[in-house]
C-alpha cells in the first residue's frame, strides 16, 4: 500500500471516529474546491465546520422527529391557510413558532370546532420544536389514556408515564373527542397524573379541544380530577380560540363542485 493511500485511509478513519461524516466522504471535493477558489486557511476550516454542524443538526432533527411520533406527512406552519381563518392572530402563532412560550414555561390551549386547524397548528409547532432541538412527543388524548390503562393492568404505569413526562414539549390532541370512563380505573385521574407531573416540572404542553371549560366535567367524568386538571391547564396556558369555518368541509365542497362541473 502506498504512503498516500495509507494516509488517506487513516484520514477517513479519523474523521469517522470524530463523527465528521461529511468530511470523511467528501474531502476530495472540498480540497478541490478550496484549490479552485484559493480559499484562506480560516475560511477553509470554517467552511468544513459549518458543513459538519449543519449535517449534524439535520441528523439531530430527524432523530427528534422520529421520536416525537408526529403524524406523517408532517404539518408545516408555512402551509397553514391564515386567510381562511382571518380572526386568528397570526403574529401570536408565529411568536409561538419561536418557542418563546417554552422558555417562559407556558402552555397553549387551542379551542375550536372540528376542522378549524387546531391539530395542524399543534403538529406544526411540534415540528418547529424538533427543529429547534427540543424533544417533543405527540399523542391524542384517547391514545394516551389507552396506553396508561394498559400500564395499569400490566403494572408498567410508572414507565409509561415517564414517556409523557420526559419530553420538553407534550402535545395532547383531541381532548374531548371521547368521554373518559369511570370504570375500574378513573381515566381522568390517569390524565391528571401526566398533566400534574409536567405542571410541577414546569414543562410546556399544547392541548387541542372542541369543548369549552364549562363542558369539561362531562368529558372528564370525575369531578375531583376535573377541577384539578382545569386548574393546571388554564393556569399557565395561553388560550387560543379559533372561531371560523371547517377547512375540511370547505375542501370537500370544492371537490364536489369540481366534479359537478365535469
Amino acid at each position: 500500500m502506498s504512503k498516500v493511500k495509507e494516509n488517506r485511509e487513516q484520514f477517513v478513519s479519523n474523521c469517522r471516529h470524530l463523527g465528521l461524516k461529511i468530511l470523511a466522504t467528501t474531502y476530495n471535493e472540498i480540497i478541490d474546491r478550496a484549490n479552485r477558489e484559493t480559499t484562506g486557511y480560516f475560511d477553509f476550516i470554517n467552511g468544513i465546520i459549518q458543513m459538519e454542524a449543519g449535517a449534524r443538526q439535520q441528523r439531530r432533527t430527524q432523530y427528534l422527529l422520529k421520536q416525537s411520533r408526529l403524524p406523517q406527512p408532517y404539518k408545516m406552519l408555512e402551509d397553514f391557510d391564515f386567510d381562511f381563518q382571518p380572526k386568528l392572530n397570526r403574529k401570536m402563532i408565529m411568536d409561538f413558532a419561536g418557542m418563546g412560550f417554552m422558555e417562559q414555561k407556558k402552555s397553549i390551549l387551542f379551542i375550536g370546532d372540528c376542522g378549524t386547524g387546531k391539530s395542524h397548528l399543534t403538529q406544526s409547532l411540534g415540528f418547529k420544536a424538533c427543529q429547534g432541538g427540543y424533544r417533543a412527543y405527540y399523542t391524542t388524548c384517547s391514545d394516551l389514556i389507552n396506553d396508561l390503562n394498559a400500564g395499569v393492568y400490566e403494572k408498567t404505569l410508572d414507565k409509561r408515564i415517564r414517556k409523557y413526562i420526559n419530553p420538553d414539549l407534550l402535545l395532547i390532541d383531541e381532548m374531548g373527542h371521547d368521554r373518559l370512563e369511570l370504570q375500574v380505573v378513573k381515566e381522568a385521574h390517569l390524565l391528571f397524573k401526566v398533566i400534574d407531573q409536567r405542571y410541577n416540572s414546569n414543562k410546556s404542553m399544547i392541548f387541542t379541544t372542541n369543548i369549552e371549560e364549562a363542558d369539561w366535567p362531562e368529558f372528564l367524568g370525575d369531578p375531583i380530577s376535573t377541577a384539578a386538571i382545569l386548574d393546571r391547564v388554564f393556569h399557565r396556558s395561553v388560550i387560543v380560540r379559533i372561531k371560523g369555518p371547517s377547512y375540511r368541509k370547505y375542501q370537500g365542497e370544492l371537490l364536489q363542485k369540481e366534479y359537478a362541473e365535469k
